[in-house]
This record gives structure tokens, C-alpha cells and sequence, in this order.
């Protein structure tokens, strides 16, 4: 880890209240310390506080601080959770009831996300881990947050703006990452009709440069991308849909004569098998690219959410997040599981390590 990385504090925003964010955070910060130190939470105090009761053991509950200066979160002492109390509207309410979609939980969640993006903007903080929030909440907050989707697409605006760009001048992308498999994703959260209308020649050709930028940079070698094809058996040939020959080869084919390792479009339905490293042999690919949501993250989801980890790639900035809901069915019982959460610790931190000369942060999976 660089010096500069080394001495700035990660925030971890807190998620939607409502759900199982706060829960998983309390359980992070005392279940490892050692990854969790110089972490802090962009959050509200009062939910915490709650969240700190409910994954109480015994008598003993953790204490919550609140932050004067983010820099504190350096100096303190493990197993405690320093929390920066972040000025919105929503925090002077109180926490809303867990497991029930607000407009309350949805805009202390995106003020949160703001807050953590822009300190990371001004690299004041090295980076961003962001607990799970509620699209729906989100989008009941109404401005800004009913224009975005998610994270994915709140923080590439408030990046685009940072640097003076247009959204389409920064483009990011979704990767879904664990110790077996990693995968990048064309589009993210669009409808299925839309998702095969973005399987575009261009669209294709910059989700490999991304990929390719991104991946070398933290693994110091070109990385092997597998490209999965649109159509069952990546079209045979045409009987089952043009796509792969039409749009996607010509675009793995320019790639290529900018140095990326890409395969042709290869069937979709055994391509996640070969990607995947195990025990007993490493996979094929270092990554796979898929054209759509689900096609990519239901193998990622398959092999254990506990250890997943979503990183946006493409963003001048560090945002690493864990590979689940707010599951609102769980939150408030304590049993929410923090593993992933604390994997997108260890992840932002060996990401925010590798940021390159250009000051672009270069995002990447699990190495």
C-alpha cells in the first residue's frame, strides 16, 4: 500500500436504515478490526447506535463515536464504530422502522452516497464502500435521486460532474467479483428489451477497454478476458441470432489491435464454467465479459454472496460495495452476514493501492 493510501481514512456509507446495512456494519467493524482500522462509517449516528444494539452479544454493545474530523477515524481504537454524521434532511428524524421502504431511508441513503463521493472526489478520503440501499426508497427521496437507478449510475454522475464531463464521456462499468470468478457486464440495470438493444458494437468495444485498463492494472499483466456470446450457443453460426457476428467479433476483433486479450463470443452457458479458478486449477479467463445483468451475476450470485464483491469500474475514484440487497426480511434480527462487506473493505483498500500516475483508480476483482 502506497503512503498516501495508507494514511486516508476509507468511508463506509451506511446504507438504507430500514434494511440490513447498519447491521452488517457493527458487525464488520468487530469481527475485523484489523481490516476495518482507518475506517469510518458516513452515516447517522442514531441508526447505528440502533444497529450497534441490535447485533449486541450479551450485555456488551459497541460503541458508536461520532467523528469531529474524518482524520479521527485513523486514531481509533478498534472495535468501536466512528461514524461521520452526515448533514441531511432525513437525519433529523429518527431511524424509520426496519424492513419498510421510505422516502426517509432512501434520502439519508443517497445524501450519504453523495457525501462519501464527493470527499473521495476532493481525495480527502481514499475511497468508498457502500452498503446496500433500496431502489425503490431511492427513488421515492425524489430529486435527485428518482433519476438513478443505484449506486452505479448516482456516482457516475456526480464523477461526470466532478471533472466537468458529460455522462457519456465517463463511462463505468458493473463488476461482480469473488474468489472464483470474476465479471463485467455490459449494461447494468436496464429492462431485458433494452439490455439486447445496448449490445452495441460500441458499447462492446469500450466495456473491453475498460476491462483491459482496469484488470492490468492490478494484476501487472494483460489480463485474459472470455466474451460471452448474446444467443444460445453464441448464435451457431447465425442459426440462433446474428449478434456475435455481426456486432460483438468485429468489436473483440478492434480491441485486439489495441492490446487486449479477448476470445471470440463463446457460448454463454459454459463460458462461467471455464472462467472459474478453483483448488485444483486456475480458470482459462481472467475475467468474462457478459452482455447483460443477469446473465453474468447469476453465476457470480451462485458460488456465494458471502464473498462477493461489485466494483465500478471507469470512475476516478475507489467504490467497491457487497453483493446483496438490504434484504428488509432479515434486518433488525442480528443475523445479517458481514463477509462480504468486509471483502469490500479489503478490496477498496488494495484498490485505492493501485491508483495509477494519471490519478484514475484503477478497478478491478479479486487477485
Amino acid at each position: 500500500m502506497t503512503e498516501s493510501a495508507a494514511l486516508q481514512p476509507l468511508a463506509i456509507t451506511q446504507g438504507d436504515s430500514a434494511g440490513i446495512g447498519p447491521e452488517i456494519i457493527v458487525k464488520a467493524f468487530r469481527d475485523a478490526p484489523d481490516q476495518l482500522r482507518g475506517c469510518f462509517v458516513a452515516g447517522d449516528v442514531a441508526t447505528l447506535r440502533r444497529a450497534a444494539q441490535v447485533v449486541a452479544t450479551g450485555a456488551v454493545v459497541m460503541p458508536v463515536l461520532q467523528l469531529s474530523d474524518v482524520q479521527e477515524a485513523l486514531q481509533c481504537p478498534p472495535r468501536c464504530v466512528p461514524v461521520w454524521q452526515v448533514d441531511s434532511p432525513a437525519s433529523a428524524l429518527p431511524p424509520p422502522p426496519f424492513g419498510q421502504i421510505s422516502a426517509h431511508a432512501g434520502q439519508m441513503a443517497g445524501d450519504c452516497v453523495v457525501w462519501a463521493a464527493n470527499a473521495a472526489l476532493r481525495g480527502d478520503v481514499a475511497g468508498l464502500v457502500t452498503a446496500p440501499l433500496n431502489k425503490a426508497a431511492l427513488s421515492l427521496a425524489g430529486a435527485p435521486y428518482v433519476a438513478f437507478p443505484g449506486h452505479t449510475e448516482l456516482l457516475q454522475s456526480l464523477a461526470a460532474a466532478h471533472q466537468g464531463l458529460t455522462i457519456s464521456q465517463c463511462p463505468v462499468r458493473m463488476m461482480l467479483a469473488n474468489d472464483e470468478l470474476r465479471v463485467v457486464l455490459v449494461s447494468i440495470h436496464l429492462s431485458m428489451r433494452d439490455a439486447l438493444a445496448a449490445v452495441t458494437f460500441e458499447n462492446v468495444l469500450q466495456s473491453l477497454l475498460i476491462t483491459h485498463n482496469a484488470l492490468k492494472a492490478l494484476l501487472g499483466r494483460v489480463p485474459r478476458i472470455g466474451v460471452a456470446g448474446l444467443n444460445p450457443h453464441a448464435g451457431e453460426g447465425g442459426l440462433f441470432g446474428t449478434e456475435e457476428g455481426d456486432i460483438i467479433a468485429p468489436a473483440v476483433a478492434l480491441a485486439r489491435q489495441q492490446g487486449v486479450s479477448a476470445s471470440d463470443p463463446q457460448a454463454p452457458d459454459t463460458i462461467f464454467m471455464r472462467a472459474r479458478a478453483t483448488g485444483e486449477h486456475s480458470g482459462e479467463f481472467d475475467v468474462v465479459l457478459a452482455m447483460y445483468h443477469d446473465q453474468g451475476l447469476i453465476p457470480v450470485k451462485y458460488l456465494g454472496v458471502e464473498k462477493g464483491v461489485n466494483v465500478t469500474l471507469g470512475l476516478p475514484l475507489v467504490r467497491t460495495s457487497p453483493d446483496h440487497g438490504t434484504a428488509f426480511d432479515m434486518a433488525g434480527t442480528g443475523r445479517a452476514d458481514a463477509s462480504s462487506l468486509i471483502e469490500a473493505v479489503r478490496m477498496a483498500r488494495l484498490l485505492s493501492s493501485q491508483r495509477d500516475k494519471s490519478h484514475r483508480y484503477p478497478s478491478a476483482g479479486l487477485g
